[in-house]
């Protein structure tokens, strides 16, 4: 018997026989044996259970860092070419449909103005978007709302074909087409999520675009300050807009210098570069026909020479193919788009090995911020002739005032349209939850304007207008103006006016009008004597003085009043009498007005009210007729147009007058007939009859026009006038009855440079003869 003991000192086991201690060496062998293999099982498990956990981190690692995972910077080149750079946004859509991801933009003219957007965190379909609503025609010739004119500029704006500086007896040209207010104050409200980022590097995409010092020719970088304004420089396309001042350099058009700023968005960090060129290969003689196209030569003389080499440093080169498109062909920009897109697919495989499943990129729409701004301060420097009273009176809001960008771009267009400043800037700088107004005005050099129009109409028949047109001559706020209108009919009209904003402003008016006509039943009651046959010749000339005050009422309304001195002659040698002179009288008169204004345009209005109404009471008079009694003239005209649908236009117009005092003279009463001509004293339009041949001391009359824009600034319309007039209708039923005289017109308007071309052929029931008539160019 063997005796099994422990090792452990002091315990002592049981004694067994040999064939059990063999079973139970058995059983422990075996046990050591599963011992062994539990272990090995639970090793491997371990290796299983790390190699499961690894692969599930590095993959959870993988989601969590998508991504961050190292990629090549992309930077986007864009150059400039005028309305050609609408070929950029088509390539925008395609770089976004390919899912890449632009980390730097550096562009040119055109292409800083798509660029900059693009930076400021617009995607290519809302760029495509607002270029689509923008008015190119508006933003090449600056256009100036009427709404942004006091009444003063509107009359006289609304008169001449050409603006030509003039000083020291010689004429000038104008040191560009527009000074850019149109563009500056579009981009402002667009980029007004970034309007406070002064460094380009923290804009949503790093950006920088290129201008040119025209004084020293050098490339100057533009990647701080202020964006619009530097866009603006960049795109200041030389003799289209103004160059642009920044840090005391005068900035024009890059592209003079440098088109294409590779170098410049590799130095941001660029790994790979997608270049767009849409600037214009070298002209041959033939195709140098115009001023724009061989200033676009000569910008390009240089600008080509150094593409050949930055071509070959440009990973993926897209050349849009658009050689039938000029730079200014903004009229042709979806097509243009289309052409970007057709050369960003052509190189589409080349595009989609810079993006994978791991970086594809997906652009969001940019949700643009409230249009609502505070206004706390008004910032601007000292100006030598204009105070800060008058420029916060044109702004029209004060600081303190919570504004729209509509409010801020009507402002800017305010002082635009005084045409004192020759250049106007402005950006928005955080003050606490506000913002301040920081104005840059340059005051214009230019006192002095020589302005030429031409008219042709059935009752003054042709003239051509000469005009002088001085500021300042005694007062800063003042503008004296000579018209001079030679042709069928010398006339002439003299202005001297000082405006001082929502204060009473004042003025001097002296005027000559003049005509010859044969008129029918208006002037035979006027004369004692009747003529056998139906037509009296007449010469009728009108001198008349004024000196008069006015002043904005109620910040909408023009109220005014004045005194005047009126000389009127008619003579007529279809007279027996020995002189021939119906009327030799100078007249003294008070008189009152209150107007208001607010037709988009003069002629062919799309929207706008307009209402006038005034009184005149002649006091006195040299009595050539020996008939003459103290009287007065009252009437009052209300105008409305509408748009209908897109190009369709209605306007609607009623009017009345009637005299106080029936035993006056009738040589103000109120005159009807034809179309086109400056109207005076009581002259009206009437279709349906001929110029000047129905009369009455009182009337009233309403008419329609429906106009129909068949294609750009060409117009069909038909018109009706209805009226009741002849003498105190308003002392019985008359004026309520049917209308005695109606008439009927339709015509055609086509908008030109002189102003309104105008033909219309018109009729009546009651008359046997329809009228034809011809007006060309602005009234006067």
């Amino acid at each position: 018997m063997r005796l099994f003991q422990s090792s452990i000192p002091n315990k002592r086991f049981f004694s067994v026989s040999n064939k059990e201690a063999s079973i139970v060496s058995a059983f422990f062998q075996e046990k050591k044996s599963l011992s062994q293999l539990s272990n090995a099982i639970s090793s491997v498990q371990m290796l299983l259970f790390a190699l499961v956990f690894f692969n599930v981190h590095l993959t959870f690692s993988q989601e969590i860092k998508k991504d961050s995972v190292k990629r090549p910077k992309i930077g986007l080149v864009l150059s400039g070419g005028g309305a050609k750079g609408f070929a950029h946004i088509g390539v925008l859509k395609v770089l976004e449909e390919a899912g890449i991801k632009i980390d730097y933009i550096g562009g040119t003219s055109m292409g800083s103005i798509i660029g900059g957007l693009y930076a400021s965190g617009y995607n290519a379909s809302q760029i495509d978007s607002i270029f689509k609503q923008t008015n190119f025609d508006d933003l090449i010739n600056d256009y100036i709302p009427r709404s942004s004119k006091n009444f003063y500029g509107k009359k006289n704006d609304e008169l001449y074909a050409i603006v030509l500086p003039f000083s020291n007896f010689r004429v000038g040209i104008p040191e560009a087409l527009s000074k850019g207010m149109y563009n500056y104050n579009l981009l402002s409200s667009l980029t007004r999520n970034v309007r406070h980022v002064r460094d380009f590097n923290k804009l949503p995409t790093p950006f920088l675009c290129i201008g040119t010092n025209i004084e020293t020719g050098e490339e100057v970088l533009l990647n701080k300050g202020n964006l619009v304004q530097a866009m603006m420089a960049s795109a200041a396309f030389p003799s289209l807009f103004t160059p642009v001042e920044i840090d005391g350099k005068l900035l024009v058009d890059g592209g003079v210098v440098n088109n294409y700023p590779i170098k410049e968005v590799r130095d941001l960090g660029a790994d790979i570069i997608i270049g767009v060129d849409v600037q214009d290969d070298l002209m041959k003689r033939k195709n140098l026909k115009n001023a724009t196209r061989i200033l676009v030569q000569i910008t390009n003389l240089q600008s080509i020479d150094k593409m050949k080499s930055k071509v070959k440093d440009t990973d993926v080169y897209i050349k849009p193919d658009i050689r039938d498109y000029g730079v200014i062909s903004f009229d042709k920009g979806e097509e243009i788009i289309r052409k970007g897109e057709e050369a960003a697919f052509a190189v589409y495989e080349k595009l989609k090995t810079l993006s994978n499943e791991t970086t594809f990129y997906k652009k969001p729409k940019l949700k643009i911020s409230n249009d609502t701004i505070t206004i706390k301060k008004i910032n601007s420097d000292p100006l030598n002739n204009y105070t800060r009273e008058y420029i916060r009176g044109k702004l029209r809001f004060k600081p303190g005032s919570t504004i729209t960008y509509n409010d801020l771009k009507a402002g800017m267009n305010n002082l635009d349209a005084t045409q004192n400043f020759s250049a106007i800037s402005y950006r928005l700088e955080p003050n606490g939850n506000d913002d301040d107004l920081d104005l840059v005005l340059r005051e214009n050099p230019t006192h002095t304007y020589l302005k030429l129009g031409l008219h042709y109409d059935g009752l003054y028949k042709s003239a051509i207008l000469l005009n002088l047109t001085h500021k300042k001559t005694f007062l800063k706020n003042d503008v004296t103006s000579l018209d001079i209108i030679l042709g069928d009919n010398f006339r002439y009209d003299l202005n001297y006016y000082v405006e001082n904003g929502f204060n009473i402003s004042f003025g001097f008016r002296s005027r000559l009008n003049q005509f010859n006509r044969n008129v029918t039943n208006s002037f035979r009651s006027l004369i004692s004597e009747t003529p056998t046959g139906n037509l009296i010749n007449v010469d009728f000339l009108d001198l008349t003085n004024q000196a008069y005050f006015q002043t904005i009422f109620v910040q909408k309304f023009l109220m005014g009043g004045g005194l005047e001195y009126k000389y009127l002659k008619i003579n007529s040698p279809t007279l027996s009498n020995s002189d021939n002179i119906i009327e030799k009288s100078s007249y003294f008169s008070v008189f009152g007005y209150l107007k208001y204004d607010s037709f988009d345009k003069k002629t062919f209005p799309h929207s706008g009210l307009y209402f006038s109404t005034d009184v005149q009471t002649y006091l006195a008079s040299s009595d050539y007729t020996k008939k003459f009694k103290p009287f007065s003239t009252a009437k009052a005209e209300i105008a409305f147009a509408n748009t209908l649908f897109r190009k369709a236009t209605m306007k609607i117009e009623a009017d009345a007058g009637f005299n106080i005092g029936s035993d006056s003279v009738p040589f103000f009463d109120y005159i009807f007939g034809g179309y086109g001509y400056s109207k005076i004293n009581n002259f009206n339009y009437f279709y349906g009859y001929d110029f000047l041949s129905i009369s009455g001391n009182s009337y009233i009359k309403t008419a329609i026009t429906l106009d129909y824009e068949i294609f750009k600034k060409n117009h069909i319309n038909l018109s009706a006038n209805y009226a009741n007039l002849g003498d105190d209708i308003f002392t019985t039923v008359d004026w309520i009855s049917m209308p005695k005289y109606t008439g009927y017109a339709m015509g055609y308007g086509l908008e030109t440079i002189i102003g309104p071309i105008e033909v219309k052929h018109s009729w009546s029931p009651e008359m046997s003869k329809s009228y034809t008539w011809f007006s060309i160019g602005f009234l006067f």
